[in-house]
């Protein structure tokens, strides 16, 4: 949705620091793929990514690494896909 985008987007242009979070996905379904929103958000504005985990099973919150988006939007994702793999929540296999 462009108007989520430009919102968030006036949102980074007016504050001085801002942490803007958002879940790629937040469901009880199984996926087979992310909405990119995060990921246009993060781009548009040159910010990075803060991946943050939920690890069910050991009860444990996590912060990872700071991502930064590149050019090849499926590569990003599939990278990221890739570091939230051994992480599960409640119900493994959903998101």
């Amino acid at each position: 949705d462009h108007s989520v985008l430009e919102q968030a987007s006036a949102q980074f242009r007016d504050a001085d620091r801002l942490w803007y979070g958002i879940a790629p996905e937040g469901t009880r379904k199984p996926v087979t793929r992310w909405k990119i929103g995060f990921w246009k958000i993060a781009k548009a504005n040159d910010v990075p990514i803060v991946p943050v985990y939920l690890h069910y099973p050991d009860k444990v919150i996590g912060i990872g690494p700071l991502f930064h988006p590149g050019d090849d939007m499926r590569a990003d994702i599939e990278r990221l896909r890739a570091f939230y793999r051994p992480f599960q929540g409640r119900h493994h296999g959903i998101g």
